[in-house]
């Protein structure tokens, strides 16, 4: 990340996207001279090796200080492992007519049911998640602010619908409220996973009510829908 920060700097650029060919080749250099100082070994070219290391750093991480502290919180056990599941790479980052980002079947801080969401043009995944850069909304919204952020909605239109058509169907197969990921690649659309979106106390109430409403779920599911800590906060200020 040093690296990346001194070369955007050296060039006058704010966003990794900004960076020439010229610069991205030459940073690719510094990166594989940095790992042979660091590790005493050269970056790997072949393909297999790369690909066993990044198996391998998948299963390291699960004893990684952040991963044990999330477990604690969220009760995970100890003992369950993780898996590897290895795909075909999709780009969000060949150009304008790609993108990336993450979408809620309903939002996570009111409950609302409404999509919700937010995408970067040639961006990557991380590049939303890490906060990088500010992401852009998936769907129009009234504003009164000038140049306010172009949405998903307005750029891709055909491919908002797709993604709206997408969630639909996977928020009535899982039959709760879903997180998903998804990538944009040479204007075609690629859900990446989508997995039960974490929710607050005051938005878990909402939908698992309106869920019972809508016949989604029944209401004993609806009832488990909200647990102890969903409670403990919305009792306190």
């Amino acid at each position: 990340d040093k690296i990346m920060e001194e070369m955007k700097e050296r060039n006058g650029v704010k966003n990794d996207a900004e960076l020439s060919v010229t610069s991205l080749k030459e940073l690719c250099e510094i990166y594989k001279s940095t790992i042979k100082d660091t590790l005493n070994n050269e970056f790997p070219d072949d393909s297999n090796t790369q690909l066993w290391g990044g198996i391998t750093a998948v299963f390291k991480s699960w004893n990684g200080k952040r991963a044990v502290s999330y477990r604690n919180i969220e009760n995970i056990p100890h003992d369950w492992g993780t898996a590897v599941n290895i795909q075909s790479m999709v780009f969000g980052n060949m150009g304008d007519n790609c993108a990336t980002g993450v979408a809620f079947t309903r939002n996570p801080a009111t409950g609302e049911n409404q999509f919700f969401g937010e995408w970067l043009p040639n961006a990557q995944g991380e590049d939303v998640v890490a906060g990088l850069r500010t992401p852009n909304p998936l769907k129009n919204i009234p504003s009164k602010v000038p140049n306010s952020l172009p949405s998903l909605e307005e750029i891709m239109p055909d491919l908002y619908i797709d993604l709206k058509k997408i969630q639909n169907q996977l928020e009535a197969h899982y039959m709760d409220m879903q997180d998903i990921e998804f990538t944009i690649q040479n204007g075609r659309l690629w859900i990446l996973q989508t997995r039960v979106g974490k929710r607050n106390g005051t938005a878990a109430i909402r939908m698992a009510v309106e869920m019972a409403e809508e016949g989604l779920i029944n209401e004993k599911t609806a009832l488990m829908r909200v647990n102890e800590d969903h409670l403990d906060e919305i009792m306190h200020p």
